[in-house]
């Protein structure tokens, strides 16, 4: 008998113990959460195809147009300057900017001219006797020859047997010697041929200069040219007289430049083409690092927008009712930043800026554009 009631009441315990563990299961279960949609926010711009201009980055160093090595062609001492003969020195047009001691020259020019004044002396006579009809003009030469000024061109000989004679006498020789010398004498002078900046000096006054020595470099500070390097492919884009905008690296100042020569010939090493922009403007100086925007063509029904929104270099992303899309674009032109693409349609939104995990299908929501960068943002909506 005791041993069927411990069996009863074990069976009893266990059943207690079942039914306790499946109420405390049963009691522990939770709703199960409803799944949430994450619906990114995207910003659009509606596409207007119009004619976009194809503008070529690239960058060169500005130099003087009007560019002049000073070189001596004669020996002597460095006399004077119409200034101080010093690197920065600003000289107008016609100012003297070196002149070599030319005193012993000068004396041997006056020996020289003083000899042709007594070769022609010497022929008065004859002339008078044997040519008489061409002794009025010579004798009109010789009142008007003066010493201190430039030798006067000879008189017009219409008759043969006048110049025969004239030329017999070495009169023809000694005068255009004699014009080689005055030549020669005005190379001891260097003037300023245009208003411009002295940037080398090389030499000081009271140095002794010799033929073939460099004294310094001048040069015209009012309009300068960048040489600038473009890709053959927009060889037959670019013409005399096209506009440019340069600037300087930061951006802070623009110049107006136009294109004045294109090199016929490609540089082998580099594939690339010389174009030189001239501009003037105030404040430039030599040797400044400028970039450059060449307005090469204009590309019709086309749109420009930011490389990081092509997809595979050829895709774009669009909005299609709240459902994220995708179209294949034709690429014209890339540029560092930006590429102009055809085959949008009017009016399609696209993408302004990349979103990162974009599919297609992808629910997204218009966002407000503004002038700053903003985060994408999500919204979390209940199904």
């Amino acid at each position: 008998m005791r041993k069927i009631i411990l069996f009863i009441i074990g069976i009893v315990v266990i059943l207690g113990a079942v039914l306790v563990a499946k109420w405390i299961i049963d009691s522990n279960v939770k709703e199960q959460p409803r799944a949430e949609k994450i619906v990114k926010t995207v910003f659009t711009e509606t596409v207007n195809n119009q004619s976009v201009p194809v503008v070529i980055p690239t960058n060169g160093v500005l130099t003087a147009k009007n560019r002049l090595e000073l070189f001596a062609e004669v020996q002597g001492v460095f006399n004077s300057s119409a200034h101080p003969f010093k690197t920065g020195q600003e000289y107008k047009r016609g100012q003297t900017l070196i002149r070599i001691d030319a005193a012993e020259f000068y004396a041997s020019l006056q020996a020289s001219k003083s000899d042709f004044y007594n070769l022609i002396t010497s022929l008065m006579p004859d002339l008078r006797l044997d040519y008489p009809e061409a002794f009025p003009k010579w004798e009109q030469y010789l009142n008007a020859f003066d010493l201190n000024k430039s030798t006067p061109p000879l008189p017009d000989t219409s008759s043969e047997n006048v110049k025969y004679f004239i030329t017999g006498r070495g009169v023809y020789t000694a005068y255009y010697n004699l014009k080689n010398l005055e030549q020669r004498l005005g190379k001891y002078t260097i003037t300023a041929p245009f208003n411009g900046v002295l940037t080398e000096a090389l030499v000081t006054e009271g140095t002794l200069v010799r033929p073939g020595q460099q004294l310094g470099e001048y040069i015209d500070t009012s309009v300068f040219e960048v040489e600038l390097a473009i890709q053959k492919n927009f060889s037959d884009l670019l013409a005399v007289g096209e506009n440019v905008t340069l600037s300087t690296p930061d951006g802070t100042e623009t110049f107006p430049g136009k294109v004045t020569r294109i090199n016929g010939k490609i540089d082998q090493a580099t594939q690339t083409i010389k174009v030189f922009v001239e501009v003037r403007e105030e404040g430039l100086k030599e040797g400044m690092y400028l970039e450059a925007q060449l307005e090469a063509q204009e590309v019709a029904n086309a749109y420009e927008i930011s490389r990081k929104l092509l997809v595979d270099e050829s895709n774009v992303y669009y909005v299609r009712d709240s459902i994220l899309d995708i179209m294949q674009v034709e690429p014209v032109y890339f540029s560092p930043k930006q590429v102009i693409v055809k085959g949008i349609p009017d009016g399609t939104e696209i993408l302004s800026r990349p979103i990162p995990g974009a599919y297609v299908g992808m629910l997204v929501k218009r966002g407000e554009n503004t002038t700053a960068d903003l985060p994408e943002q999500t919204d979390k909506t209940q199904n």
